[in-house]
């Protein structure tokens, strides 16, 4: 039997990204492990029972933390102890810290696969992101038997740059089964059961509510949307340290009736299937999941450039895209869209299309590829 260890700095990141992994894992009759920082209590919803045994380490996110070095021993006892056949790491410092604990385990023959969820350099990032973190990219590349990435870009430059075998694959899958369109019927009785009328608007940002995801963009363009459309409502998908800034701003531009907080919300395709379409402002990303979940949905999606955005969205084609923090630029090609609801319904049919090779179906044939092959 293989025995497979996951690894991340936290569960909540196995569980909202590697669930068709172990499918693929269980169904070739694999034993999978995981080892991440136990963060689910604050994560309402999710759950890792998927796996056959969870180890508790105390990864840290920041690089400086001495919790790194308690989970670097801890994960060096756990590999002494448990033999694997594959280690699969995942996010910056748990990669790190697993790969150096691997390093005997390698040694001895076990492989180590590295899945790159958006590197911090990249076209357009700041010289000291090239200067950190592409030396240190580069260096553990050599302790890594498989480098997985998931945007085009960091495929590119990983496989010209790094000595090791590199890998694309479309993203880590979202749940067709979950992410789907719905008849005009169904989705006016989900507006009832959720509170909104039948002719509102509805705007839907996801996203953990953190800088980088720059929510008060969203925010400032619906001011500018709401004497066109007085009921227009921006939903906010997330929890995070921006909470209060966020609703300071929703209160300061007198949008207390036009932008909702949903906190950390687990029924998000209920949410999707109602809304006339997306919106993201992040000024970074790797993949991100919840511009394929819209698209799914049939939801056309308004976005700033970025490298994750722009992987996914064609121009005029499935969404727009915009400059970040262009508020008057996102403002308008979210109006066209409502305005004209054939445009929109022929890009969220494209979106739909296009998002599909991102599904469970497709990613859990590339995994079996890349595992099996």
């Amino acid at each position: 039997m293989i025995k497979v260890l996951i690894t991340a700095t936290v569960q909540s990141h196995i569980c909202q990204f590697h669930r068709p992994l172990v499918e693929v894992l269980h169904n070739h009759g694999c034993e999978v492990h995981i080892a991440a920082k136990d963060n689910l209590a604050e994560k309402n919803g999710l759950k890792l029972d998927f796996a056959d045994k969870v180890f508790n380490v105390p990864f840290s996110r920041s690089p400086k933390s001495s919790d790194n070095i308690k989970a670097y021993k801890d994960l060096k006892r756990i590999l002494e102890k448990e033999h694997y056949d594959v280690i699969h790491c995942n996010t910056p410092m748990g990669g790190i810290i697993t790969r150096l604990a691997a390093k005997k385990a390698r040694k001895n023959g076990t492989k180590v696969f590295y899945t790159a969820h958006g590197f911090h350099f990249y076209t357009g990032a700041s010289k000291k992101n090239w200067l950190v973190f592409y030396p240190i990219e580069k260096h553990f590349a050599k302790l890594t038997d498989k480098l997985i990435t998931i945007n085009h870009e960091d495929f590119k430059l990983a496989n010209e740059k790094f000595k090791t075998d590199v890998s694309y694959i479309h993203g880590v899958g979202v749940d067709e089964s979950r992410y789907y369109t719905v008849s005009d019927e169904e989705k006016l009785t989900l507006r009832k059961e959720l509170g909104f009328t039948p002719t509102q608007k509805i705007l839907l940002c996801v996203g953990e509510l953190l800088p980088n995801k720059n929510q008060k963009m969203a925010i400032n363009a619906v001011k500018k949307l709401v004497d066109e459309f007085p009921d227009i409502v921006l939903l906010l998908a997330g929890n995070g340290s921006e909470k209060e800034n966020l609703e300071n701003e929703i209160v300061n531009l007198n949008l207390k009736n036009n932008v909702k907080m949903l906190g950390y919300c687990t029924c998000l395709e209920k949410y999707q299937r109602v809304a006339d379409l997306s919106v993201s402002c992040s000024k970074r990303e790797g993949l991100p999941l919840n511009i394929v979940e819209a698209m799914l949905s049939e939801n056309p999606v308004v976005a700033t450039a970025n490298r994750g955005h722009c992987e996914l969205i064609s121009e005029g084609k499935n969404g727009y895209i915009v400059n970040v923090d262009d508020v008057d630029a996102m403002a308008d090609r979210i109006r066209t869209l409502l305005l004209d609801t054939e445009k929109c319904m022929d890009m969220g049919k494209s979106a739909k299309d296009f998002a599909l090779q991102y599904g469970f179906i497709n990613v859990k044939k590339e995994l079996e590829q890349i595992y099996f092959d």
